[in-house]
């Protein structure tokens, strides 16, 4: 027994002196993209008259972007979401399922040891009679292959930077649920401004059916002119029903995204809010923060690591393998002197195996795993050209947006006067009603228009939050 010992102590100098042997495959090291020192679109971008947002180079903190809109109905919806998405809570299983996968590549480090007992009885054939025995076996069979040429911990390597994939999936997902709330939220919003607004005009077209059909019983004017203000009253009211619909709709989708059955929050949601105000101020950061921030990119380096990782660990196939086998049992013919010194059995020995002939399979594995990281490398450069496209397509759209809003502003103002004083000449007998009719309508287009405008310039400002990458914490 003490000669076992002295074994083991053996293999366990001896698999220490392994465990420093070279490690094959390339070294991974990280990309280093060239990125443009500014945004493309970084001027197109100015302050407005109205609600003014400008961005700044001033570095990113955009890990809760969504408080910026000083709004307490969308922080409480956005953390809800983060709690109780049922794709967030997918890409937590996912990471769960590669930290394990990371535990069984980890186990190859390890010996393996597997317990066995058996009992027999056996009958041979004889001249005079039969011979029937017994035998009892029980013990341990070791084995520990040696990683001495490093795909163990290539292996390893190529697990963690799985996790750390994980780890990027989940942001990324935080990313979307984030902005998906948010531009729904803005909608609901929107909708409710613009309905509104088209029971405001509503109210508006109704008084001047009222005047129009008081001046037609004093004779000032043509059936025509009711006839026409009551079309366009109709035609205002059609329009109503489309919006509640789409109100509801936008708030099913919300709930859904929290995690919960479609109407749960009709209750809170119902009720009339403004659209959410844009920040003064955005700050955008440079390029080069991008890498940092934005979890598809992270993702992407993390799987070209693990996708180098795995051509260590396919060109180790290409050495031989050394491993340490030993066993330790009992065995006997008699139950009663099962348990006896003589019953002992021990063995104890180095392995080793080499595949010498493959018909080219391990060098045409390894050319795949090559490709594969070649793609990733792919995968990544087109990732960042990505990444950078969507901050600018966002700022662009994002400045431009303010711009067309600042003309409506001045459109609906204008507008107004119209319909004041199309009325005024109207009552007075010094314009057709065409002319009122014709100001009602560009002042209710308008409005709308104003209203969507205020909502695609609030939708424009997540989209460049999410292309920035915001909506995640380190911590997570």
């Amino acid at each position: 027994m003490k000669s076992v010992l002295r074994n083991a102590v053996r293999m366990t100098v001896v698999a220490s002196l392994a465990l420093a042997g070279c490690t094959v495959g390339p070294d991974y090291h990280a990309p280093a993209p060239t990125l443009p020192a500014q945004w493309a679109s970084r001027n197109m971008v100015r302050a407005a008259t109205t609600q003014p947002s400008v961005p700044t180079t001033q570095p990113a903190h955009v890990a809760r972007w969504w408080q910026a809109f000083d709004d307490p109905t969308l922080t409480a919806l956005e953390d809800q979401a983060a709690q109780g998405n049922l794709s967030v809570l997918q890409a937590e299983s996912r990471l769960r399922q590669a930290r394990a996968a990371r535990a069984v590549a980890a186990s190859g480090f390890w010996p393996s040891v597997n317990a066995n007992g058996s009992y027999t009885r056996s009958r041979t054939p004889g001249l005079v009679r039969a011979n029937t025995s017994n035998f009892f076996q029980a013990g341990l069979d070791a084995a520990w292959e040696l990683d001495i040429f490093g795909g163990t911990r290539r292996n390893i390597e190529a697990a963690e930077a799985g996790i750390q994939a994980a780890v990027e999936d989940r942001r990324d997902v935080l990313v979307s649920l984030a902005a998906e709330v948010a531009v729904d939220y803005v909608d609901l919003r929107a909708l409710q401004q613009r309905l509104a607004i088209a029971r405001g005009n509503l109210a508006s077209q109704e008084s001047t059916v009222a005047l129009t059909q008081q001046q037609f019983k004093a004779g000032l004017v043509s059936a025509l002119d009711v006839a026409n203000a009551q079309a366009q009253v109709a035609s205002t009211q059609a329009q109503i029903p489309g919006l509640e619909a789409q109100a509801r709709q936008t708030i099913y989708a919300l709930s859904v995204l929290l995690g919960d059955e479609p109407g749960t929050l009709t209750q809170q949601l119902s009720t009339t809010q403004p659209i959410p105000l844009t920040p003064p101020v955005v700050p955008v950061g440079l390029p080069s923060e991008l890498l940092l921030r934005r979890p598809d990119i992270r993702r992407a380096e993390a799987q070209l690591h693990a996708a180098t990782a795995q051509i260590g660990v396919a060109t180790a196939d290409l050495f031989p393998k050394f491993s340490l086998t030993g066993s330790l049992g009992l065995q006997s013919s008699e139950l009663a002197s099962f348990l006896n010194a003589g019953s002992r059995a021990w063995s104890f020995g180095p392995s080793a195996t080499w595949n010498i002939f493959s018909a080219g399979a391990i060098q045409a594995n390894i050319a795949v795993q090559k490709a594969l990281a070649q793609q990733a490398g792919l995968t990544y450069r087109q990732t960042v050209l990505t990444a950078l496209q969507d901050v600018d397509s966002a700022l662009a759209a994002y400045g431009k947006e303010q711009e067309r809003r600042q003309a409506l502003t001045e459109a609906v103002a204008a507008n107004r006067r119209a319909v004041d004083l199309a009325l005024l000449l109207y009552r007075h007998g010094q314009t057709d009603f065409l002319n009122v009719l014709s100001a009602q309508s560009q002042l209710f287009s308008t409005e709308d228009a104003l209203a969507q405008s205020n909502q695609t310039v609030a939708t424009d400002l997540v989209a460049l939050y999410k292309a920035l990458g915001g909506g995640w914490e380190e911590g997570e």
